[in-house]
């Protein structure tokens, strides 16, 4: 069977010397996440990519320390901002894409299986008949294969899932930003025990990536600091990771990566921030509406996860 998302994004990066794009990253060490700013630096248009709206759990305290310095960045560039980017419904970090809409504006877009998010995750959190379950909070819904431009430059979405089972990855240009499917070859694997992912499905999902030609470079949504790195980084190749990634090298079998993705996925401790998270990410980084008394909650269920 043809892949035919996958031959265009080969053919894209093929095509991309003449054209890189302009990649700022920005670390949130409190959730260990990272926002990219992408530009055409001919036309100087740009997307926003996994952005974070900050929250304490604590306090209940929302601010948007984060987001201000990507707004600070797109202004001192002058770029203008066409799109909000989601790799996927994040559990790990809370998204302000509609803070960075209304001030810088653009279209918030995410992959066509949001909808099954929104539906077990609207279930989980009775979220009522006011939450639509159809994608709708988002402006556009990617699908497999699905190609558009940032300025001059394409970009390619790929579907692959196994981390959510809406997880999308950018090629953009000659860069792929892949959400949390992988991480630095130090570092591994995304984590497939979520509802409705499959460590199956995520081992098929990378090898797809790493069909992508060797020099193409690779974005992390994450980087934890594995022991014996003393610094965070982000940025690798389809080389390297073919080569080093300590879950996925090449020669490690799909029945291998099952075993090992399930065995260890058993050991770890939900996000510290799953609940209020997917709250938000599930409404495109809405919050809930306001209750009657006029304040704004995010719900604990008890024994449901």
């Amino acid at each position: 069977m043809v892949d035919s998302p996958l031959m265009q994004a080969t053919e894209q990066i093929s095509q991309a010397q003449k054209n890189i794009p302009v990649i700022k990253a920005f670390f949130d060490p409190a959730t260990y996440t990272v926002t990219y700013v992408v530009h055409d630096l001919g036309t100087r248009c740009a997307a926003i990519i996994d952005s974070v709206f900050d929250f304490d759990p604590a306090s209940g305290r929302t601010s948007f320390e984060s987001a201000d310095k990507v707004i600070e960045y797109v202004r001192e560039q002058e770029l203008t901002v066409e799109w909000l980017l989601e790799t996927h419904a994040h559990a790990d970090h809370l998204s302000a894409a509609p803070y960075l809409q209304e001030k810088l504006g653009g279209k918030i877009a995410i992959g066509e299986h949001i909808v099954t998010v929104q539906t077990v995750f609207g279930k989980l959190f009775n979220a009522g008949t006011e939450f639509q379950r159809d994608g709708s909070d988002f402006d556009r819904l990617f699908a497999d294969g699905d190609s558009f431009k940032i300025g001059s430059i394409d970009v390619t979405v790929m579907h692959v899932p196994g981390h959510t089972p809406a997880c999308i990855a950018y090629v953009v240009g000659d860069a792929v930003f892949v959400g949390d499917t992988m991480f630095m070859p130090d570092y591994g694997t995304a984590r497939a025990d979520f509802p409705g992912g499959d460590a199956r499905q995520l081992y098929r999902s990378m090898r797809r990536i790493l069909s992508l030609p060797d020099t193409t470079r690779l974005f992390m949504c994450h980087d934890y600091l594995p022991e014996g790195r003393t610094e965070y980084v982000w940025e690798t190749t389809v080389a390297e990771e073919r080569k080093h990634n300590i879950h996925a090298h090449d020669g490690v079998t799909e029945d291998e990566f099952v075993k090992m993705r399930t065995e260890r996925d058993k050991t770890l401790d939900m996000p510290r921030l799953i609940l209020p998270s997917v709250q938000v990410n599930m409404r495109a980084g809405h919050l809930p509406p306001a209750e009657d008394n006029g304040v704004r909650y995010l719900k604990v269920p008890l024994n449901a996860v």
